[in-house]
């Protein structure tokens, strides 16, 4: 009987050591999700990558939802989202478009690294680990840390198959969004050289485009 009782005790012990230790994938992600919501303001260097060409921007993000991207590749592009209105700037045709939104498409890669973005993640996607809770290597031979989610639709209506997202366990900052469309593109977003809630102005935010630039209103509907 005491054999039996002493048993008991250390499978009870092991177990409640056990739990304690286990963060489930949602639970991680929801700890992201609430870091995120303390973020007044961030800029970042990202680096943009898809099948045919690599792009580099300095990325701002302001609460609840003003976004903004000045990239040096393609030198002077501008993506500017200031809540209402989706403004880009294409030098190399010298367009400037605008587009009346509702709000930042969840399905922006860099949109997900927003407290708004993580918040619609965790209502339309299904979180897992991909190999476990434990940090990897961000890359094959990388000394850098990361743990590694994969996000899988809840429904067939959004725009990626699956994405994974890698975050820095110390910090809890997204190191990398890795988006796979329907299409078969991946699309990945590399964030790097994080500056916090250092009081970003709202009028950064405000895009004033090359007077001689030619104007395309609600281009996401032209035909």
């Amino acid at each position: 009987m005491k054999k039996i009782i002493s048993f008991g005790c250390i499978f009870l012990l092991t177990a409640v050591m056990l739990s304690a230790q286990i963060m489930t994938a949602g639970d991680f992600f929801q700890s992201i999700n609430e870091f995120y919501g303390t973020i007044k303001d961030f800029e970042a260097n990202v680096t943009i990558t898809d099948s045919k060409s690599v792009s580099t921007a300095k990325v701002s993000f302001k609460r609840p939802n003003l976004l903004r991207f000045d990239f040096s590749n393609p030198d002077t592009q501008v993506i500017c989202f200031n809540a209402e209105t989706l403004t880009i700037y294409v030098p190399r045709t010298r367009a400037i478009m605008t587009q009346t939104v509702s709000g930042a498409g969840r399905s922006s890669g860099a949109g997900i690294a927003t407290p708004e973005g993580l918040s619609l993640m965790r209502r339309y996607y299904s979180i897992s680990y991909e190999t476990g809770q434990n940090a990897e290597p961000l890359d094959e031979g990388s000394s850098e840390k990361v743990v590694k989610l994969i996000l899988v639709p809840k429904t067939s209506s959004e725009g990626y198959r699956r994405i994974r997202l890698s975050v820095n366990p110390e910090t809890k900052l997204i190191r990398r969004v890795e988006g796979y469309a329907k299409s078969g593109e991946t699309f990945i977003f590399d964030f790097k050289n994080y500056a916090l809630n250092k009081g970003i102005p709202d009028t950064r935010f405000i895009y004033d485009p090359p007077s001689s630039a030619n104007s395309y209103d609600n281009f996401l509907y032209a035909e």
